[in-house]
């Protein structure tokens, strides 16, 4: 028996077809599609720590806030990702959920607030919670405990929308 996930090490980016694969739902929002993926998906905009250049990434919602008011992304390449850098430099920026945007300010979660989050996750999504951790490298046993540690490990941020 498994006695919880086992950390490989942070999955690098897509190349080749799998990058274009990858930017396709970013495309579709450029081109006004974004409500296709409902709110599974949104757009963030984030600001380059170095460039300072407008950067763009679509990426999944994993859980949201019924009223709107803020949404939880998790980081499936790590702390190191491009977007989560860039919001721990500059936490204010915009989002956009459909057609519609928002002011947010990002929160980074403790890994206890991630792995209470990622176990209540998998039951929901089980099919796409052990997928999700194959993808980030971690082999989960499929329990809570073991969703809860692969929470732990993963970066997660609480979007909130300005009042």
């Amino acid at each position: 028996m498994a006695e919880g996930p086992e950390r490989i090490e942070y999955r690098a980016r897509p190349r080749g077809w799998r990058r274009a694969v990858a930017r396709l739902p970013l495309r579709l929002y450029r081109v006004g599609l974004g409500p296709l993926f409902g709110n599974r998906l949104l757009l963030l905009h984030h600001t380059g720590r170095t460039s300072g250049l407008d950067r763009s990434v679509v990426l999944e919602v994993v859980t949201r806030d019924p009223a709107g008011a803020s949404w939880t992304i998790a980081s499936g390449f790590g702390p190191r990702a491009d977007w989560y850098l860039n919001l721990r430099r500059r936490p204010e920026t915009v989002i956009q959920v459909g057609n519609r945007r928002h002011r947010v300010t990002a929160h980074f979660l403790t890994p206890g607030e991630g792995g209470e989050i990622m176990a209540r996750y998998a039951p929901r999504h089980p099919r796409v919670a052990r997928r999700l951790c194959a993808f980030m490298g971690f082999t989960v046993d499929g329990s809570e405990a073991g969703y809860r540690r692969v929470g732990e490990s993963i970066p997660f941020v609480r979007l909130e929308a300005d009042r």
